[in-house]
């Protein structure tokens, strides 16, 4: 009994608060800062400027290759494995095993991607293919980071755990806040003051 009142105790309990709190901050830290900074660059988007570099490929499919896009006849399919690996081959480009457009004379692949944009269009009559990329630099790309937009299934795991690492240690950070609250007078004032700051904002100021 006496090690059980021992386990449960305050000094041990603030113990384990303030290790969750340090912890969840390194884990957070990082992360922290970039969204911290992408929230800024986002509010002022309109007035960073950007330079948009728009990379073109073209080239003819061999013959062979074109006979396998003949054997899709479906509106909405990957584009086969064998013309992938020669995108590979040839071109360096990775093309994922998504569903492109098909119709009788066009294949057309979009590939939306983080600070970007990228298309492929495939004529299925004469070979001809057509790829563009464009990339608006790096601002933009942790922009698109910062609103998880075209980032995949992991980058949207990162953002979830991420968010639970961040309201551990707020929560973690409250609970310290009122073991020394006592001591610092100004504790309190100052949380009221980061919860009705946003609340008078949004309820008289928003349009």
């Amino acid at each position: 009994m006496r090690s059980l009142v021992s386990a449960i105790s305050p000094l041990n309990w603030i113990g384990s608060v303030r290790q969750w709190h340090w912890i969840s901050s390194a884990v957070c830290l990082v992360g922290m800062l970039m969204f911290a900074l992408t929230g800024i660059t986002l509010n002022h988007a309109g007035r960073i400027e950007a330079s948009p570099q728009v990379t073109t490929l073209e080239a003819e499919l061999p013959s062979e290759r074109l006979l396998s896009l003949e054997a899709v006849h479906a509106e909405r399919a990957p584009l086969p494995d064998d013309l992938r690996a020669w995108f590979a081959d040839e071109w360096q480009l990775r093309l994922p095993a998504r569903a492109a457009e098909w119709d009788g004379y066009e294949v057309y692949l979009s590939l939306p991607r983080p600070g970007g944009d990228a298309w492929l269009s495939i004529d299925r009559v004469t070979g001809d293919v057509l790829y563009e990329r464009t990339d608006r630099g790096w601002i933009a790309l942790f922009n698109d980071l910062h609103k998880g937009r075209n980032t995949g299934t992991a980058w949207s795991w990162f953002i979830d755990i991420f968010a639970v690492a961040c309201v551990i240690f707020s929560i973690t950070g409250l609970v310290l806040l009122k073991r020394h609250a006592a001591n610092r007078p100004t504790t309190w004032p100052l949380v009221g003051l980061g919860l009705v700051i946003p609340w008078i904002l949004i309820v008289f100021l928003l349009h």
